[in-house]
């Protein structure tokens, strides 16, 4: 079916297939429950895509919350990380940390992943910094900027290491796209689903370090 698609489509069903699966390898390698992978993509370019990631997680001490936040945040900004992978297999498989930025504060549908991670840093914060005086402008923007770093360098390093991966599935998700039937017009956008199971049963997933 990939052959049928046209380049600029296939262009950005890659784009956006590497977009899900970085926050489905990072979800499943911190530990969340993953479900299956959507992705749709118009003759116009328009997309959506979707993984699935159960955020149920027993939290029984505060310490537990603010490891759950921050594997949160690292799922959300793993998305765009992985988007800026480049497709061709001779490039070295490195995160494009301005493009990143770029998609995740821009208006290509990560700008919600930011919008979340924003309300998320705030909260974390709150709790890993109680006593700070709400005037104190300038500490509480070093401390986020501190945290969020940090943050952005595990979740790179686990998009790299796991770089063929997030490559091999992107691929499979985008070979299997097919073509929608619309009744009355034109069938114009093109849709491929990996489930849950499909994913699990593929060596490359099965290989990868929790």
């Amino acid at each position: 079916m990939t052959m049928k698609l046209p380049a600029a489509v296939r262009d950005r069903a890659l784009q956006i297939a590497h977009h899900e699966m970085g926050h489905y390898v990072v979800a499943r390698a911190l530990g969340f429950e993953t479900g299956g992978v959507t992705l749709t993509v118009s003759k116009d370019l328009r997309h959506q895509g979707g993984a699935s990631i159960t955020l149920v997680r027993p939290i029984s001490s505060m310490e537990a919350m603010k490891e759950h936040l921050e594997a949160r945040m690292m799922v959300l900004l793993a998305g765009s990380m992985a988007q800026t992978l480049p497709s061709k297999p001779s490039a070295a498989k490195r995160v494009d940390k301005p493009k990143a930025t770029a998609i995740l504060k821009g208006k290509q549908g990560a700008e919600q992943d930011y919008a979340k991670i924003r309300e998320l840093q705030h909260l974390l914060r709150n709790i890993v910094y109680p006593d700070t005086d709400p005037a104190s402008g300038e500490r509480i923007t070093a401390e986020l900027k501190e945290m969020t770093g940090r943050l952005w360098l595990r979740t790179q390093k686990i998009i790299e290491d796991q770089a063929e991966t997030i490559a091999e599935l992107a691929v499979a998700l985008v070979d299997g796209m097919v073509i929608v039937e619309q009744w009355g017009r034109p069938a114009d956008t093109y849709e491929g689903m990996l489930t849950g199971q499909e994913l699990e049963r593929r060596l490359a997933v099965q290989a990868m370090p929790s």
